[in-house]
């Protein structure tokens, strides 16, 4: 078996619009096409012994074990791989559990599809599974231990920390949407001016100032102390020689910590004698050059949580530890420990196993013991200096027994220090009483405090602390989102894209938007290329100063990775025409149809689908959408607008010459189309097409008519407004035309402009693209010989998987089946085709350029235009001498 191919969905996709984490693997299953499971020898059975969990896999039979009787009855190896990736995964500790395989229509060629928690882990798992299949078909040995392990560390390395994901999950139940913006804990949470940051437990709303005083632990506990706060005596030492002096004003036991530590990172705790602290010193100042040294303060080790500085949660930490039993020894006892099922590698469970490393085996040579030895039943013994959950440490919720002096002064702490999320850590022997009346102390203000200790205590209530931070940062009556007006189709989408965006323009909003060729924030492009993909989508959520986003999404970027957002306020389809067949899979014109209905099936439900009527393609998408439905058509007696009236619709028509908006039985009228630009006074039909959807889309957001009039006759259509999309050109005896026209449905709309156009010769500089069907190339060149007079091919830059010759003859074939005689000259290159038809131009001429490189062409044919009008300028220049 082959892997062709493995994509990671991240958004809303072809295959799932509410699954948007997915692996789509290509697999060639090669000569197991012709063995179902159940004609391997031995496959069931030893699949079953593998994976005896897998009989929770119910598969298409919804029963228990249903997927083993598919797998006994004969099912293709693909769908085999793809329970297994799932299977590997829940072994690993990520239970995901949606799958589905699906033939490409290529013979022995299937899209395995399943689920992910971690993109990195899915990827590996897809390899993984194909490895273990083909050892369970070979009747191999395969040893799964490693796979799980590799994939639990990929997850660790690789996930959000449980703080940052406590967050993160609980914006997501509020439908708060969120980017994860590097590789470590940094994530906005919204989109544009109303996005937050948090990069684990620091907010955009944390101050810089306060978490720089709460990493200096000298001048936290300065400033504690200066309010009556009550902290251990202390000084700050940097060498030897001033912890000696320390230790004559502060007696046994100490504690020593790094200044500018946290987390507890180089402390250490119940230094009892001066070899012990001299070892602490040294720990210590790999973190940091100062060193705190201070009183051990008995008692137990708390965490007090302060969100928006109001008291949240408390919780009692305990070192890891073990208790004798008189019988086992140490290692025995921390197996032991380590087997709860509550227990597991770093953050994947509520506690961390216990490792044995420096710190464990210091303790055990302080107390002459080593992991050999037995303790007595019923001694605890403390294998860590610090209580931290990362070490094995445990956690007891004490929340509701907080003394309310306690929590006072736990807020008036988060004040003083100035942090608006912070964790207090305070050495007590009882919560419940007031800290001045026991004795107890505040140790240490941590910016960033985690809240696994809260959310998974080993006792007492989990605390659901993330909410309190997402209601600091969104409270109620503000919003995470922008609106979202996302547009796709084959043809027209970038006019309609612009159009709009220059619409919320008008009406004063700052706009980032997508096209093909570029990305623009507030009209300034930013990005130039082909950006319709999701990554320039998550651009445009990501800029601060964008409130309105209009997105121009190409089928490409849903196929590689979904869509660059989860959901849209509006979403437009165009039209489907047979273009990019044959790519990704998508061998039919309806195939395409479903890639482009994950734009309207991700509209929110309060929002809108903008739909095609006069598409039946696009019409049929309104089936199952669970938003509100607009139309649109040339044809006012469209029975499909017509029934959506009677229905209390509301639609986008042409009518008596006017752009007009039904809302059930009432027409508004908008503006004239011959007083709209992008019309060429009526004369391109498509253009108007074009409208349609953009007018509808500014009624629903509800912008007044006057103001979307006002837009659609300040729209001109130009190289600067709408580059490549009927630029005009007007030279003394001629005209050219730069059009990025390049399918046949393209050509045709060219071909009913040119039909209203007085001129001749008509030239058509074309060609053909080498990743297209070799019928869509003949049509392109049938198409081409009946609108114009003369033809010139040219070739693209890149040939995509054609030679020049090949796209050539393609091209000339459908010329000829149109016309035989038809006039043809071939220039390989597009400027030399470019120049070519300039200087040959006939009088009275039309020149269409269908470009490739659409900047390209627009500069070097204003050059050929400024050099016209400058000879005609030195020309007036010259005296009349008469």
């Amino acid at each position: 078996m082959k892997i062709l191919d493995i994509r990671a969905m991240r958004g809303p996709n072809y295959w799932s619009i509410r699954r948007h984490k997915l692996i789509v693997m290509r697999l060639d299953i090669e000569d197991m096409e012709d063995k179902p499971t159940n004609k391997i020898p031995g496959f069931p059975e030893r699949l079953e012994k593998m994976f005896p969990t897998m009989i929770e896999h119910e598969c298409s039979e919804n029963v228990r074990g249903g997927f083993f009787h598919r797998v006994r009855e004969g099912t293709w190896i693909g769908h085999a791989i793809e329970h297994i990736a799932l299977e590997i995964q829940t072994l690993a500790g990520m239970d995901t559990g949606f799958g589905r395989t699906r033939s490409t229509g290529e013979h022995g060629v299937y899209h395995v599809v399943f689920s992910y928690a971690e993109e990195k882990v899915g990827i590996y798992a897809a390899k993984c599974a194909v490895r273990i299949a083909e050892a369970l078909i070979e009747g191999k040995d395969y040893d799964l231990t490693d796979d799980i392990q590799t994939m639990r560390e990929i997850r660790e390395n690789d996930r959000l920390g449980p703080s940052t994901g406590s967050i993160v999950e609980e914006a997501i139940k509020r439908k708060i949407p969120w980017i994860r913006l590097n590789r470590h804990s940094l994530v906005q949470l919204g989109y544009g001016v109303n996005q937050k940051r948090i990069q684990a437990t620091v907010a955009s709303t944390t101050s810089s100032i306060a978490v720089e005083v709460a990493c200096d632990k000298e001048e936290t506990k300065n400033l504690l102390e200066a309010m009556s706060i009550p902290v251990p005596s202390g000084r700050v030492v940097y060498d030897e020689e001033d912890l000696e002096s320390a230790m004559k004003r502060i007696a046994y036991p100490v504690v020593l910590k790094p200044v500018g530590g946290n987390h507890g990172r180089g402390a250490t705790i119940n230094v009892m004698n001066w070899e012990q602290a001299v070892e602490a010193l040294h720990l210590a100042k790999k973190i940091s050059r100062g060193v705190i040294v201070e009183k051990f303060i008995t008692g137990y080790d708390h965490r007090l949580l302060v969100v928006d500085y109001k008291f949240i949660a408390a919780a009692r930490r305990t070192p890891a530890m073990v208790i004798g039993d008189g019988k086992h020894t140490l290692k025995e006892l921390i197996d032991i420990v380590n087997s709860d099922p509550r227990r597991g590698y770093g953050h994947e469970k509520v506690l961390t196993a216990i490792k044995i490393d420096a710190m464990t085996e210091d303790i055990l040579k302080e107390k002459e013991l080593t992991l050999e030895s037995v303790l007595k039943k019923g001694e605890e013994l403390h294998l860590k200096r610090t209580a931290n959950l990362s070490t094995g440490g445990t956690s007891t919720d004490v929340t509701d027994i907080v003394h309310p002096f306690n929590v006072f002064m736990a807020e008036r702490i988060a004040r003083i220090i100035g942090l608006d999320i912070c964790g207090i850590d305070i050495m007590t022997p009882d919560i419940s009483e007031p800290l001045h009346e026991n004795g107890g102390a505040v140790l240490e203000v941590n910016a960033g405090p985690g809240f696994r200790m809260h959310l998974a205590p080993i006792e007492g209530l989990p605390r659901n602390v993330a909410e309190p931070v997402i209601d600091m940062l969104y409270p109620a009556g503000s919003s995470s989102r922008i609106p979202i007006i996302a547009v796709s189709g084959t043809n027209g989408k970038t006019t309609t894209t612009r159009l709009i965006a220059h619409i919320v323009k008008t009406m004063g909003y700052k706009v980032g938007f997508t096209t093909t060729d570029g990305i623009y924030i507030h009209n300034r492009m930013v990005e130039q290329g082909d950006c319709t993909g999701p990554l320039s989508a998550e651009f445009v959520l990501k800029d601060p100063t964008v409130e309105y986003a209009v997105l121009e999404c190409a089928r490409g970027g849903i196929l590689k990775a979904g869509l660059g957002f989860h959901n849209c306020d509006v979403g437009i389809v165009t039209n489907v025409q047979a273009d990019h067949l044959g790519l990704k899979d998508i061998n039919t014109i309806e195939d395409m149809a479903r890639v482009k209905a994950v734009i309207p099936e991700s509209v929110l439900p309060t929002g809108y689908a903008i739909l095609n009527a006069d598409d039946d393609l696009v019409y049929h998408m309104r089936k199952g959408l669970d938003c509100h439905i607009a139309l649109f058509s040339l044809d006012e007696n469209n029975p499909r607008i017509k029934e959506h009236m009677n229905n209390n619709g509301i639609a986008a028509i042409v009518e008596n010459g006017y752009i007009t908006i039904c809302k059930g039985g009432w027409k508004i009228r908008v503006d004239k189309v011959v007083a709209i630009p992008l019309t060429f006074s009526g004369k391109a039909v498509f253009m108007i097409q074009n409208i349609l959807p953009a007018v509808l889309a500014a009624f629903v957001q509800g912008f007044k008519i006057e103001d979307i009039r006002l837009a659609l006759e300040t729209f001109i259509p130009s190289p600067t407004q709408t580059p490549g999309r009927m630029n005009m050109f007007q030279f003394r005896n001629f005209t050219v035309m730069v059009d990025y026209a390049h399918n046949p449905a393209g050509f045709i709309a060219i071909g009913k402009f040119l039909e209203k156009i007085d001129a001749k010769p008509k030239v058509g500089i074309i060609a053909g693209v080498g990743d297209r069907r070799d019928e869509d190339t003949i049509q392109l060149g049938e198409i081409a010989a009946s609108i114009f007079d003369e033809i010139i091919i040219r070739q693209d830059r890149n040939l995509r998987g054609k030679t020049e010759q090949e796209i050539i003859d393609l091209m000339m074939k459908g010329i000829r089946n149109t016309n035989p005689d038809k006039k043809v000259k071939v220039i390989r290159s597009e400027p030399e085709a470019i120049d070519y038809a300039i200087k040959h131009a006939k009088k009275g001429s039309f020149i269409t350029i269908c470009s490739d490189v659409v900047p390209d062409a627009l500069e070097q044919i204003m050059k050929h235009k400024e050099d016209e009008d400058h000879f005609e300028l030195n020309k007036e220049d010259i005296p009349n001498i008469a």
